[in-house]
């Protein structure tokens, strides 16, 4: 049997506006900027430019003076007059904007050239190849990646010309075919390795006494090598400390990414936009927003004469009413949008100068050092904003300060307590930790549980765990592999 009851429950719920808000204060400048343009293209009652700004003004006036002493419409829905009598120009037409759109280049050129693939068959063309031979060539040059190297097994290529390429081969000729890859430059293209890639380099050079001992070292003890088992190579080869040098530096000239060397290799490059710029004047800190988040936006002209020619109409048909209807739609959306492009101005500008402040030691002299343990909730307290949306303000954007381009997020850090009881930033412990790696002996570098010590004695107790984690976030080896001759 069913029953009926009444249930009351207090939910929060965000309206459509404020997930517009939020979406939008997480886009980078970039990001920004392409659903600018996509809101434009949506809705065509949002208009940009600078031309017709003014008689849009005058435009806006006259449609008051007009009808300000007209009735409103009688058994109508729309209330026109919302948006034809509004004594007063929008607020985001005045508000102060000192940045221009022009301040910051928006196309960036990128060179065209010949890809790093037909660069390679543009080479097989000055070989003798037949016509199986030059299949396999070029499906093995289709197949190296952008650092150089084919990362696939001859079994599997073979498997893929029959498939693909209609070529029934085996093994040996696909072999055959890839020494004659190897012979390509750059040198060490085509490797399936990178002891075969250092390999193929150091064959092709001039054999002098320490090319010769690089290349035996690669191609008889590439493992004790790249584990830096020094006195295990000199006794093997039976060679002396200095000669073990020469080739170690002959190996260190190498290219272990030979695709990379290729000025026309087509990689996809990330081209960063700061967000914000933070200079120092007369010894204070300068902060502005780039140009491009304080686009002019305003309703399009042609709209508002819509609405005018609706009003002074005196018979209003049913069709009539529905394209109002849809007008007033695209009106509210193109303020909503307004209204959020402003506050995202504002939240950015607000968010980045706590930011500014709080780290203003550093930004001033540029030494990490000087960071301070920083957290997202010290900003939002500061604020008085959520903890969301500082995150959301630091996240993928910026900033151009005059020791280079940062991540906002780098800024943040936990907090330890030194040996004085005062909290101090990890980001100044790992800067630390960096120093003291790069003065030490090479011949015996220190390890974790040295390194703890050392830093100890410094006034930073921290567990050689912690060094070892904090030794990885800053891409360091461990001891062995610091090892130098």
């Amino acid at each position: 049997m069913l029953k009926q009851y009444l249930q009351f429950k207090l939910s929060q719920k965000l309206s459509p506006q404020q997930i517009q808000l939020m979406k939008l204060i997480q886009l980078p400048t970039q990001a920004f900027e392409q659903r600018l343009k996509q809101e434009l293209e949506e809705n065509p009652a949002l208009d940009t430019g600078k031309e017709e700004k003014e008689d849009e003004f005058d435009d806006m006036d006259n449609t008051h003076d007009d009808f300000e002493d007209s009735e409103s419409i009688v058994n109508d829905d729309i209330n026109v007059d919302d948006y034809l009598s509004d004594d007063e120009v929008p607020e985001y037409r005045t508000s102060v904007n000192n940045y221009s759109a022009d301040d910051d280049e928006k196309s960036v050129p990128y060179a065209a050239g010949t890809s790093f693939t037909q660069h390679l068959v543009n080479q097989l063309n000055t070989y003798r190849l037949n016509d199986e031979e030059r299949g396999i060539a070029e499906f093995l040059v289709g197949s190296v990646g952008g650092s150089g190297y084919i990362r696939r097994e001859l079994s599997d290529i073979v498997d893929d010309l029959a498939f693909t390429q209609s070529v029934y081969t085996d093994e040996e000729k696909v072999a055959k075919v890839l020494k004659i890859v190897h012979q390509l430059d750059p040198a060490g293209v085509g490797a399936r390795s990178l002891q075969e890639c250092l390999s193929i380099q150091l064959h092709r050079k001039e054999k002098t006494p320490e090319v010769q001992l690089a290349c035996d070292i690669i191609d008889k003890a590439f493992d004790k090598f790249t584990k830096k088992h020094y006195k295990k190579l000199m006794q093997k080869f039976d060679i002396t400390e200095a000669q073990l040098k020469d080739a170690i530096h002959e190996v260190e000239r190498l290219n272990p990414k030979p695709g990379g060397s290729y000025s026309g290799n087509n990689r996809i490059v990330e081209h960063v936009v700061p967000d914000f710029g933070i200079k120092i004047v007369d010894g204070n800190l300068q902060l502005t927003l780039n140009g491009r988040n304080a686009p002019e936006l305003h309703v399009s002209r042609e709209y508002n004469n819509m609405l005018k020619g609706y009003k002074e109409s005196k018979d209003k048909s049913k069709t009539q009413k529905d394209a109002v209807m849809f007008i007033k739609q695209k009106l509210d959306a193109a303020k909503w949008f307004i209204d959020a492009i402003k506050q995202r101005q504002q939240t950015l500008f607000v968010t980045m100068n706590s930011i500014m402040n709080y780290q203003k030691e550093y930004f001033l002299t540029g030494d990490e050092r000087k960071l301070r343990p920083m957290i997202l909730k010290d900003i939002a307290d500061e604020i008085e904003m959520d903890v969301s949306t500082v995150s959301r303000v630091a996240n993928s954007k910026y900033v151009d300060t005059p020791y280079g381009t940062k991540l906002i997020k780098e800024f943040f850090s936990e907090s330890m307590t030194n040996d004085q009881g005062e909290e101090v930033s990890t980001r100044e412990i790992k800067k630390i930790l960096e120093t003291v790696i790069e003065e030490e002996s090479k011949k015996k570098p220190y390890t974790d549980e040295a390194l703890a010590k050392i830093l100890k004695e410094k006034g930073y107790p921290i567990a050689r765990r912690t060094v070892a984690k904090y030794r990885e976030q800053l891409e360091i080896p461990v001891a062995r592999l610091r090892k130098k001759i």
